[in-house]
């Protein structure tokens, strides 16, 4: 059985490829309206203080190989030739699109996955971005994994952290031998009092970023749930909602929601120390969900699940879906037809945006947004 979230790309772009996005978006229900297209391989949304829509886009890669400086990733995988052409744009109401920044570290592995910008949060207007493509590992010796501040005036940006240094001063309990990336290969990042969290898939961990810069852990995912590659994360009432991709080849409805209480976090926090800790907590009994890739509450108080195809076997266009779970604890499509999504968000109009195409090869990115009510 494999499991890596670059051979999930993998699989998602190769098949993406073969379906144009005119056939895939014919398979959609009509609550759903492409609002902006050609962008590359966008991944985190958030809309910003000013309305409109910011996405993080993997990029390209590049052509730089690191060879013989660093560790590399084993093949199939690895090893991989990185570039800077990772950015954030911002789709206006029209669904114009602008590039914010650019500049970012891109990646591409040996088996044709992009990674770049992975996501993005707000906190007191200042926009910070979670890079996932960079490192000496990815091809990109002199930008490592990190988050970033961005300046959305003038398009400068800066570090506030470097998480790859962090990943590999504190390995996890479990790493995965066969599937295990240096540098790591981050996927989320929400802001919640005035803080930064950050999951990263392939270690299996969850970290709190300080507006400082000071990193720590707050749970170590891989030593209680082994390799199950956590992907999603959101916060609601005190609680951290985390969602997992799971094992490859896909098995349906074996994918998880877990908890992790805030109020335990906090409790178990003692500044200075690098290791938070805490516990994780099986929403509902049953799973029910399948290849999780975002979890968000909407208007309705509900939990939104993205998943990015719900078929067994690999990865296929037209299998990605939204569902919800009701109240009673039933879950429910709420949308389908979407191909290999990798992220959504709510907007200030009510409605869901979701990041269609993410997994594909540049220029087939789409926004979707999608009428809930």
């Amino acid at each position: 059985m494999i499991n890596t979230r670059q051979v999930f790309l993998l699989s998602a772009a190769i098949l993406a490829a073969s379906i144009p996005p005119a056939v895939a978006q014919s398979q959609a229900s009509s609550t759903q309206t492409v609002i902006a297209r050609g962008l590359q391989g966008p991944r985190g949304l958030k809309f910003g203080p000013d309305g409109m829509l910011y996405v993080a886009e993997a990029g390209t890669g590049g052509t730089n190989s690191t060879k013989g400086v660093c560790p590399q990733v084993i093949p199939p995988v690895g090893p991989y030739k990185g570039g800077r052409n990772g950015r954030i744009s911002r789709i206006d109401k029209s669904g114009n699109r602008t590039t914010v920044a650019s500049g970012f570290a891109s990646s591409v592995n040996a088996l044709g996955s992009f990674q770049g910008v992975a996501d993005l949060s707000f906190i007191d207007g200042t926009l910070y971005a979670l890079i996932a493509g960079g490192g000496c590992s990815h091809g990109v010796a002199n930008l490592p994994n990190a988050v970033v501040s961005v300046n959305t005036k003038n398009g400068s940006w800066k570090e506030v952290a470097n998480l790859s240094k962090f990943l590999m001063s504190h390995p996890v309990k479990y790493p995965n031998p066969d599937d295990f990336e240096p540098d790591g290969t981050f996927y989320s990042m929400i802001a919640f009092q005035n803080q930064l969290y950050v999951v990263e898939p392939n270690h299996g961990q969850v970290l709190l970023v300080q507006r400082d810069g000071d990193v720590h852990s707050l749970i170590d995912v891989s030593a209680s749930q082994g390799h199950i590659v956590p992907t999603a994360i959101t916060e609601h009432d005190g609680e951290f909602f985390l969602g997992n991709l799971n094992l490859f080849p896909i098995e349906p409805n074996f994918a998880r929601i877990l908890t992790l209480s805030h109020t335990e976090c906090s409790r178990l926090f003692v500044p200075g120390l690098q290791d938070v800790g805490g516990s994780l907590h099986i929403v509902g009994s049953k799973a029910g969900f399948t290849t999780v890739v975002g979890t968000e509450f909407g208007p309705d108080g509900l939990l939104y699940v993205l998943e990015l195809s719900d078929a067994p076997g690999n990865p296929a266009p037209g299998n990605g879906k939204v569902v919800r779970i009701r109240q009673s604890g039933a879950i429910e499509d709420v949308a389908t037809g979407l191909s290999v999504p990798t992220a959504m968000t709510f907007g200030p109009d009510g409605n869901l945006y979701v990041s269609n195409f993410g997994a594909a090869p540049a220029g087939a990115g789409q926004i979707v947004r999608i009428r809930i009510w």
